[in-house]
């Protein structure tokens, strides 16, 4: 029992805690070097805060990787010391792509091309720009998810571009105003979760292989890599939170056979990410049965035979660093030869890398690695154009289903052949520039509307760039967005804004346009049919948001308000935006947030204006009324004797988003899950059953063998559930209906999304959804036992239009 109890308070809600140092008393912590300050200075204090887990699991071939590992083993087999060393590290190529692996010519590997990023290839020419990922979350659409994968690998295979770098479920959206939280689906884990599974079986159907990052719990971009002699933050995260939050999408990722993950800056209970032997050896070798290769953030390897020993697989850009730092190279062959790295953990590292290649089918008719990725477009090179106009309506669609509609008040929208409309706000045009100048370019970098040299002073500190605060300022004022900024950000080769789209349609209609771009009071016509106010909120990489409001936006809105009696709002907002300053004014008659749409932004927009389209997204997390409202806003700052060492611990555990707002009964301003149509809903007819069957096991923990994903049984259909969805309105639309689920345990939340299905029905039809729960699905972690649990009890099943509109409720009992 001693034992139990033990176990308990180190894996379970107290575990990120457990993991802290403990204070004397008197300002100091026992048995730590500190100055005459107090201050922690020897990293050696923190050893022994990540368990240890070795040796690396060599891989095994399970499932459909047996072929793949056996030509692998096959080809490494043949390859000298030297050249298994060249395959652990970037090296130069005359492309753009961010990442080169070089090749065994005279064993026929080309090398590998890994380029950024999971919403269209970047950097380049003759590409698409993708709606990103929080506008696919915003879309709760599993098939479109899976055509825009499709489409997206497809233009990275023409380019030549081995390895996707993406998709993002880590960043899992704890932090509010974490800066690269657009890139990933949802703050759920299960629709993050189901997002990325659909993303990486399409993209690999094309013979692309994806990289799933962040791993892991790479939650704040703030202190995200080491500076000025002070460490990566940490993020001090409990067992049971680990599994039912942050790995689980990452579960879903190497379940659908992922054959990359890339190991994130940040360190994990005080072990950098890519020498966590914990999180990579344990949590996803073993227990996920990962298969694949795992590749650093660039920039993210602090240490050479450790980060080997640990399950790191490849280092990027070159086995280094920026800063001259060289962890491998030479320095590997010598490990293997003095006998400090065994040679079989090199041919691990290598094998897995080669065996991704022949997963995917490169080794038979890929492109030249790189081949449509000139070094510097803005000089003569050949033009790959690898746009398909087969995923025309892909991009659009996308674009149009991510827009959320959330408030639409005296039928404001859709707008019906208006005689003047007036548009507002810096948001609704195209930037005044889409054209690539260079490396130090915002174009580049997403970063065109935004002051690039606030932008430089985040992300591009190590090149000397910047001189203004990183993270000040909150919008980009300088035209609409498409995406965001960093290495997730989209190349633009053709682009229609919401501007752009309007002209056209008001030459349609003959409706008069008056607009103003730039002045935050500007003069409102007092004869306008509408007007239309457009702000955004702006996110990148390298830098966490200043807050979730801005005052200038809020101030624009409310004047233009004032003055128009049907004033419509609408955000292209990389990340959560707060809207209570003007939300219930009684002018503002719609409000949409348009997330990050990608290309079509406009064209989608208009569709939607004008009711040629009927929205159908639904937020993927919740909008809080006030900031205070959320269980964590901001990131957390290096402070008193961790100064060196900044610390973040996960104390709220499982309740992030709406699992905070249910548990703290809250009501949010507009719920997770939540989105308005043209038309209504109605549900009935609530049915759920155990399945049953002489294979069907209700045992409490799993016994299935290790499969990619996890334990094999834990995929098992237990309980099914089905519900009627019906249109009850005027106008044909798709609904996305959701399922949650009571877990009966101690430390649940009161309900988890657990399933989601988006029918299109036609005025007056009905049709029956169907919900497949699985073991894991109705489990939590066990962290004596080390297993997901099915909990012994009375489940609660609801099911609705959004996390706190959920009609239909039932049981079943386990």
């Amino acid at each position: 029992m001693l034992v139990a109890v033990i176990l308990i308070i180190i894996g379970g809600g107290l575990g990120g805690l457990a993991a802290l140092p403990k204070s004397s008393g008197g300002g100091g912590v026992i048995g730590v070097e500190q100055d005459p300050a107090g201050m922690i200075r020897s990293d050696e204090y923190f050893y022994g805060f990540s368990e240890a887990v070795y040796p690396s699991p060599k891989m095994t071939g399970e499932g459909s990787w047996a072929e793949a590992f056996k030509k692998a083993k096959d080809l490494v087999g043949k390859m000298t010391l030297d050249e298994k060393v060249n395959l652990t590290a970037g090296g130069s190529s005359n492309t753009s792509c961010n990442g080169f692996l070089p090749g065994v010519p005279r064993l026929g590997f080309p090398g590998l091309c890994l380029a950024d990023a999971g919403q269209g290839l970047r950097g380049t020419d003759f590409v698409s720009s993708w709606p990103s990922g929080i506008h696919v979350g915003a879309s709760w659409n599993k098939a479109l998810t899976r055509q825009r994968g499709a489409g997206l690998g497809g233009e990275f295979r023409a380019k030549g571009a081995n390895v996707l770098l993406g998709p993002v479920v880590g960043p899992a959206g704890r932090v509010v105003l974490n800066g690269r939280n657009w890139e990933g689906f949802s703050s759920d884990p299960y629709l993050a979760g189901a997002l990325v599974y659909e993303t990486t079986r399409a993209v690999q159907s094309v013979g692309v292989i994806t990289s799933t990052k962040h791993f892991i719990a790479n939650e704040q971009e703030t202190n995200r890599n080491p500076l000025n002699d002070v460490q990566s933050v940490s993020s001090n995260i409990d067992d049971r939170t680990m599994h039912e939050v942050y790995l689980w999408p990452f579960q879903d990722a190497v379940h659908a056979g992922t054959g990359n993950i890339m190991c994130s800056y940040n360190r994990v209970n005080n072990s950098y990410g890519c020498a966590n032997s914990k999180t990579l050896n344990g949590l996803l070798k073993t227990e996920l049965g990962f298969q694949g290769f795992v590749v650093s953030d660039w920039t993210a390897q602090h240490a050479g035979v450790a980060t080997a020993e640990a399950g790191m697989d490849m280092a990027m850009p070159d086995g280094g660093d920026f800063f001259g730092e060289d962890f491998w190279g030479e320095h590997l062959h010598d490990a293997v030869k003095n006998g400090s790295l065994p040679e079989s953990r090199l041919d691990d590292m290598v094998t897995r890398t080669i065996a991704a290649w022949y997963q995917m089918g490169q080794d038979r008719d890929f492109p030249i690695p790189g081949v449509g990725l000139a070094h510097d477009i803005t000089k003569p090179h050949r033009l790959v154009d690898a746009r398909n106009s087969s995923f025309k309506s892909t991009l659009l669609d996308g674009a149009i289903e991510g827009h959320v509609l959330v408030k639409n008040i005296r039928e404001a929208l859709p707008l019906e052949k208006p005689r003047l409309l007036s548009i507002f706000g810096y948001s609704a045009k195209n930037p005044d520039e889409n054209n690539p100048t260079g490396t130090e370019d915002p174009w580049l970098w997403g970063s065109e509307t935004f002051d690039f040299e606030e932008f430089g002073s985040g992300f591009l500190s190590f090149l000397g760039l910047g001189g203004k605060p990183p993270g000040k300022t909150p919008i980009a004022y300088n035209g609409t967005l498409y995406s965001g900024g960093g290495s997730g950000a989209t190349s633009q080769s053709l682009v229609v804004s919401p501007f752009d789209a309007l002209v056209h349609q008001a030459y349609e209609d003959d409706t008069a346009l008056f607009w103003n771009f730039h002045d935050g009071i500007p003069p409102v016509n007092p004869a306008s049919d509408a007007c239309l106010v457009f702000g955004n909120a702006y996110a990148t990489e390298g830098a966490d948001r200043p807050d979730a409001r801005d005052e200038y936006t809020d101030c624009l809105i409310k004047h233009v308000a004032d003055q128009c009696n049907n004033t419509i709002v609408i955000f292209h907002n990389a990340g959560i935006r707060l809207v209570d300053q003007f939300v219930d004014h009684p002018n503002v008659t719609a409000l949409i947030f348009a997330h990050l749409p990608g290309q079509y932004s406009g064209k989608a927009l208009v569709s939607l204006l004008y009711g040629k389209s009927n929205p159908s997204g639904k937020l993927p997390y919740t909008v809080a009324r006030n900031e205070s409202d959320y269980a964590v806003l901001g990131p957390d700052l290096p402070e008193g004797i961790f100064k060196k060492f900044p610390q973040s611990n996960f104390t709220e555990g499982v309740f992030v988003d709406y699992r905070h707002f249910d548990a703290k009964n809250i009501a949010p301003r507009y719920p997770f899950g939540f989105g308005l149509s043209y038309t209504t809903f109605n549900y009935s007819n609530l049915s759920v059953e155990k399945v049953s069957g002489n294979d069907t096991n209700f045992d409490e923990f799993p016994t299935g063998a290790i499969v990619e994903g996890g334990q094999k049984d834990l995929w098992d259909v237990l309980v099914t559930a089905e519900a009627e969805v019906t249109n009850t309105g005027k106008v044909n639309g798709a609904e996305v209906a959701q399922l949650y689920v009571g877990i009966p345990a101690e430390g649940a939340p009161v309900r988890q999304l657990r399933g989601f299905e988006k029918p299109f029905l036609n005025v007056s039809a009905s049709q029956t959804v169907k919900f497949e729960l699985t073991r894991r699905d109705l489990s939590v972690w066990d962290v004596v036992r080390q297993k997901w649990r099915l909990v012994r009890g009375e489940y609660k099943i609801e099911v609705g239009g959004n996390s706190r509109d959920l009609p239909l409720v039932g049981t079943v009992t386990i």
